[in-house]
């Protein structure tokens, strides 16, 4: 796992790449999510979407919503950022639209436009 930290408006974000899955489950989430605050004292984390588990994806599994309940519930904001148009299921789209809307979770198509949102967004 690589972590970096990008600093964009005076905000520090921690921006996470791993090439295959680490956060597999709630448990591995919250262990990233930790190390990755104790790390670098960031409450701003980008991570690309190939760290996560192909079932954070699938709505139905209701992993996604657990996962990022936990980020919300410890203050941490979070942008996913990657390719995401093989998804092709509506209400995931439709997730990543409100989502996209609010101010602590965002999907975004690359690290840069990550950072940004997290800097800038309040």
């Amino acid at each position: 796992m690589k972590i970096e930290i990008k600093t964009n408006n005076n905000i520090p974000v921690a921006v996470v790449y791993h090439d295959t899955p680490v956060i597999t489950d709630v448990q591995s989430a919250l262990e990233l999510m930790m190390t990755v605050k104790y790390q670098t004292n960031c409450t701003n984390i980008a991570i690309n979407k190939e760290a996560f588990a192909d079932t954070f994806f699938t709505l139905s599994t209701c992993l996604a919503g657990e996962i990022l309940q936990k980020f919300i519930n410890y203050g941490i904001r979070i942008a996913i950022y990657g390719d995401f148009s093989k998804y092709t299921s509506k209400p995931l789209k439709d997730f990543i639209y409100e989502s996209n809307n609010g101010k602590d979770i965002f999907f975004q198509p690359d690290c840069a436009q990550a950072v940004n949102k997290l800097s800038t967004v309040k």
